[in-house]
This record gives C-alpha cells, structure tokens and sequence, in this order.
C-alpha cells in the first residue's frame, strides 16, 4: 500500500479520462492558489491531464530578513555565486519524489505520462528533483528558475536526465534570474550534463526561451508551455 506524502497539495482533476499528471511546484512565498493560473483547464487537448499543486513547507529565509514565509529551501542570497541551502533542498526533493510515487503507485500513472514543473524557487525544485530523482518523467518545465547546485550537479543527475525533455523560459529583464545566471545553468546542463538543445518541432531536449519580461509571466510563455505539455503527454498517449 502506498504511503501518502507528506505534502500537502491541490488537485485541480482531469476532465476526461485520467490518463496524465502535471505536478508544479510555486514559488518563494507562494502557494498552491498562485500558481494556478499556470494551470490550463480550457484546452480540450489537456483534459485527460490531473494537475497536483503543492504547497511548501514554512521557513525562516534569510535573504528575506529572517522572514518565516512558504519555502521550499532557505535562501541565502541571490546571485550566481551564493551559497546554497543544500540541506533544504534535497529534503523538499524527497517530498516532492514522494507525490510523484504516490501518483504512480495509487493512480497508476506511468512516469512517462508525469510532467514535474514550476515557477522560479518551484522551477529550481522541479529541474533538481527530476533530473536526480530515480523517475524518467514526460518532461520538466522551469519557469525563471534556475539550475542549483551548479558545482556538483553533474555527479548528482541520474541516467535518466539526458533524456527527459526540458521547457526553459526566462526573463530579459529579470532583477533576480539575471542573465549570467541563466547562462550558465543551461550551460552546465548542456556540457557537463550532456543534455543537448531541442530541435525545432521535436520533443527531446532543452527548449530555451526567453522573454520579454522582468520576474513573472506573460501570455506567450504560457501558451509554449501549453504547447509542451500537449506534445510531451498527449491524450493518445503516444508521445513523438
């Protein structure tokens, strides 16, 4: 029998046959509701697809005065040479690991019909859990995130992680996600990693974008992630 998580989450239900999941995870003092216009439950191709919206563990965030906010690690400072709350985010890595289980063995939801994604702070999860986890999932998205762990993430990714497709979007304007550090993220997950860039019009690898936009979203990224995710789990279940 499978053991429920430990997060707590929001189910926004298929409105077909369930045959796909998409997990996506918030951001920095964020919560489930936030993320939820992320979510498209109009698309008719998407209504075989189940969405779980997690909520974080509460914390004290130290690039945020000490604040106790909704996070999913703690927050040291910004920047691309800061040091990392590793602790913390292979702990909510277990968590998330744990939902994607639970779907899997209680719902009986192959991996390859699971996409793992988020928004900043939740992209940064998303893109660590499912490149290290044991999961060959249908894809990840990150959504003005970017890559933790830069210096190990190599000896950390599994096997599987060269081939899970990736949707990367990112801001020209971000003050927090500034191009250097989306920059190298990508680099690291190209050269050290070894996952190559998308094709046009094929799934498989990284597709990389970026946006007119400071640290949010706009209405162009949505529709391009609509779109991945539709090629990424389609509803007859045969994915390109």
């Amino acid at each position: 029998m499978a053991v429920a998580p430990q997060l707590q989450y929001v189910t926004v239900p298929a409105t077909a046959q369930h045959t796909a999941t998409v997990i996506c995870i918030h951001g920095l003092g964020d919560s489930a509701q936030g993320v939820k216009p992320l979510v498209d439950m109009t698309d008719p191709a998407l209504a075989h697809v189940k969405w779980l919206l997690p909520n974080s563990p509460v914390r004290p965030v130290k690039a945020n005065m000490n604040m106790v906010m909704p996070s999913w690690y703690d927050i040291y400072s910004f920047g691309l040479d800061g040091a990392e709350d590793e602790e913390g985010m292979l702990k909510s890595a277990v968590l998330i690991n744990e939902l994607i289980k639970y779907e899997i063995e209680t719902n009986g939801i192959d991996p390859s019909r699971i996409i793992l994604g988020g928004y900043s702070q939740g992209g940064v999860m998303s893109v660590l859990t499912g490149l290290t986890g044991n999961y060959k999932l249908a894809g990840i998205f990150v959504l003005s995130g970017w890559l933790p762990l830069r210096t190990k993430f190599k000896e950390l990714a599994s096997e599987n992680a060269v081939s899970i497709p990736i949707f990367w979007a990112a801001g020209n304007s971000d003050p927090l996600v500034k191009g250097e550090l989306n920059r190298e993220s990508l680099r690291i997950l190209n050269e050290e990693v070894g996952i190559p860039a998308a094709q046009p019009g094929k799934l498989g690898g990284i597709f990389s974008k970026i946006y007119n936009m400071r640290h949010g979203t706009t209405q162009e990224e949505r529709d391009e992630l609509t779109a991945f995710i539709k090629m990424a789990i389609p509803a007859n279940r045969n994915p390109l």
